[in-house]
């Protein structure tokens, strides 16, 4: 029964995910349905989180928009996002970056690597 169900949910994975860590900056392009409109909205901002576990893996991206943290979590192989984009290598020592939500301004930032 296990691989019945492994094999249907390998069939939702999506093969062009590129490589992302804790602490990278995303740039992810999101489909919004408006009514009867459907656009991309672009999205960017810093990887504070990400739950493995196959089809149903998610990850957790944080911005600061107009000085208010914005947090939005993603499931990974979700046909909603059309692209995603590795900006730039965030060089951190967690697995969860909460501790960016008390943080602001230039104390709010990653160092990045290379």
């Amino acid at each position: 029964m296990n691989d019945v169900i492994r094999k249907l949910e390998e069939r939702s994975l999506r093969k062009d995910i590129p490589q992302f860590r804790v602490g990278d900056s995303l740039r992810l392009q999101v489909r919004v349905v408006e009514g009867e409109k459907e656009r991309i909205q672009p999205f960017e901002g810093i990887v504070i989180k990400i739950n493995r576990g196959g089809n149903r893996a998610t990850f957790t991206v944080r911005k600061v928009s107009y000085g208010i943290g914005v947090e939005r979590i993603f499931p990974l192989h979700s046909p909603r996002l059309e692209k995603i984009q590795v900006l730039s290598r965030g060089k951190v020592r967690r697995a969860r970056l909460y501790y960016l939500r008390k943080l602001s301004g230039k104390a709010a930032r990653v160092e990045t690597v290379g």
